[in-house]
């Protein structure tokens, strides 16, 4: 029997996040200068789409790096390419070694000049990888982070994973797979595993299998008082199926991504994402971590105006022209397409 849950009151401060924070993303696409929201902590600080893919670095991946038309989508170059980013997640980084050594592909893989590259780049004061996750450094003999990075990747790639992991038959199978190779935990394999099922590689249901993230893990334990009772993913999956019923509990309107429902990855994500910002809206609800500030503020003169979206074409999503709603005090977000 699963255990019911027994919400707080950040518990619909989650969906009213989730709104205004797609509400926030669509205002962006037509209007690069905003206000986009009235909420100050939306304004102030930053947090992540209430989709995933939404995201300016997932987007990057799946337009840039995995669907371009010039990129090959054979299975070890979609896994070589998809990879090769994720290990540092920084679209600086992908940018500036196919800037140095060209289109970066299976087939031309020079793992000791892409290395030497990085090296130069940390020798000069910048920074490779992105804070967005913890990276350790997997135990390959290397002295430099980096350079274990690549030999994990090269070791996947001599290994045949592209190929069994287009034979797997499940999600979790895949992320199985992914999770045997050192250095990668249970929450980063999970990603991974996310970010190859955007591309053609595989093909599973984004609703078929989630893992919860320490950020996630702190969000459900301020969202419920019986959260250390609860199976993180079971909560996860009866969030994502419930959705409807919050969004008209609260009066919320929720049109999710251009029709595409939230999905338990999305859920994960904003559990993340309500535990940071309860630290602000609800400070006297405690979580796991302890933390009690919002690290990273918004800076407006660092913001990237959206590109025109582009999703896994599978997903056929229409992404039509849209016209949203200025922002009104106390008005909800609305977005009609035209």
């Amino acid at each position: 029997m699963i255990t019911p849950l027994a919400p707080t009151e950040v518990f619909d401060s989650y969906w009213r996040f989730a709104a205004e924070r797609l509400a926030i993303y669509y205002r962006r696409l037509v209007d690069p200068v905003g206000p986009w929201t009235d909420n100050p902590i939306l304004r102030d600080y930053r947090f992540t789409n209430a989709f995933r893919a939404a995201d300016r670095v997932s987007q990057y991946l799946i337009r840039e790096v995995q669907y371009r038309e010039d990129r090959s989508q054979a299975p070890a170059e979609i896994f070589f390419r998809t990879i090769l980013f994720k290990l540092f997640n920084r679209i600086d980084t992908w940018a500036l070694l196919e800037k140095e050594l060209g289109p970066l592909s299976w087939q031309n893989a020079r793992f000791e000049a892409i290395s030497n590259v990085l090296d130069n780049v940390i020798g000069a004061g910048q920074r490779v990888y992105s804070a967005a996750y913890i990276m350790p450094s997997p135990a390959f003999g290397h002295q430099r982070k980096h350079s274990n990075h690549l030999a994990m990747l090269s070791s996947m790639m001599r290994d045949g994973l592209p190929a069994r992991l287009a034979g797997a038959r499940s999600f979790d199978a895949a992320y199985g797979m992914i999770l045997n190779y050192p250095g990668l935990g249970p929450f980063l394999a999970f990603q991974y595993a996310i970010d190859l099922n955007y591309s053609n590689l595989l093909n599973f249901s984004e609703s078929e299998f989630v893992v919860a993230g320490p950020g996630a893990l702190d969000g459900i334990a301020k969202c419920f008082t019986n959260a250390r009772s609860l199976d993180p993913a079971h909560v996860i999956y009866e969030i994502a199926e419930r959705q409807d019923d919050e969004f008209r509990r609260l009066g919320l309107q929720f049109g999710g991504l251009f029709g595409r429902r939230l999905q338990p990855i999305d859920c994960q994500n904003l559990f993340c994402e309500i535990s940071k910002y309860a630290r602000v809206a609800h400070p006297d609800v405690s979580g796991l971590s302890g933390r009690t500030r919002i690290k990273q503020r918004y800076s407006a003169t660092n913001a990237t105006v959206p590109a025109s979206p582009y999703f896994p074409p599978k997903w056929n999503l229409k992404v039509l022209p849209m016209k949203v709603r200025p922002v009104v005090r106390s008005e909800p977000a609305q977005l009609s397409l035209l």
